[in-house]
């Protein structure tokens, strides 16, 4: 509960500080690739990384940026950082992991990171004896750069941020970053009800476009069967239920068979003759 509360908290400051690193990455006309992978496990836990990576003309142009990244907010908020370090071509690459306990948390944490991951819900439920996960959201940048601009942040700097930065350097989205989610659901693919990729090690995968007015819907639906382990405990319990049942209805008839004894040997005294 801590870690969602603190979550909450930091949202806007988490979104503000994605929005600068993005801004500044490409403001230097290099290539941004942003990467969030959803892992949810048989119990419903599970943990959210999202993976922020440069090309090699960052570090060119910018040489203290490794410096200049100010991401103590992010780690009050209980993410895991880590980085920013070199990538084998000469970029680098900056992670940032985080637990959660439950669907609402993990929905909680893809919320916080704002744009292009709109409307975002884990959801998990259960219909008897099958548990359904799933991933829905409405992703990209339906506005362009401005769409990272909550109405907080335009407030306090009297406009979109690098607005004009980026009409001068001809920047777009689609030219300059990619976005992409993955998710690890526990249980079959539900296949009517999931539109990603889905990758050889089992995980669904969603390509957000980034052109202006471009959304994709992301639906995705696992449902999870009783586990192997578990699955004697149904049949065992209805067993037993079967058992508590036929033991009441016995012990019914033998009380009341008792109770129709004493009362014929009670009639039988009271008949003897003196």
């Amino acid at each position: 509960m801590a870690s969602t509360t603190a979550g909450a908290i930091n949202t806007s400051a988490l979104r503000r500080i994605l929005t600068a690193v993005v801004g500044m990455l490409l403001l230097t006309a290099c290539q941004v690739d942003v990467v969030v992978d959803v892992t949810v496990e048989p119990d419903g836990t599970g943990s959210m990384t999202v993976t922020v990576t440069a090309d090699a003309e960052l570090v060119e142009r910018v040489p203290t940026i490794a410096d200049d990244l100010v991401l103590d907010d992010i780690a009050e908020a209980g993410w895991v950082i880590d980085g920013p370090t070199d990538t084998p071509d000469g970029g680098l690459v900056l992670t940032f992991t985080h637990p959660f306990s439950g669907a609402d948390e993990a929905t909680n944490l893809l919320r916080s990171l704002g744009p292009p991951f709109n409307d975002p819900r884990l959801g998990r439920g259960s219909a008897g004896d099958v548990t359904t996960n799933t991933l829905t959201g409405n992703f990209g940048l339906p506005d362009g750069f401005a769409t990272f601009a909550d109405s907080d942040l335009i407030s306090a700097v009297g406009d979109v941020p690098f607005a004009a930065e980026f009409t001068a350097s001809g920047a777009t989205p689609e030219n300059s970053m990619t976005a992409v989610i993955r998710a690890t659901l526990p249980g079959e693919i539900v296949d009517d009800e999931t539109n990603a990729v889905e990758l050889d090690d089992g995980r669904l995968e969603w390509t957000i476009p980034l052109g202006d007015g471009a959304i994709t819907e992301v639906r995705g639906r696992t449902e999870q069967a009783p586990s192997a382990g578990g699955s004697w405990a149904r049949p065992l319990s209805i067993v037993a239920l079967i058992a508590l049942i036929a033991w009441v209805v016995f012990m019914v008839a033998f009380i009341g068979f008792v109770t129709f004894a004493r009362w014929r040997r009670s009639r039988g005294y009271r008949r003897r003759p003196l």
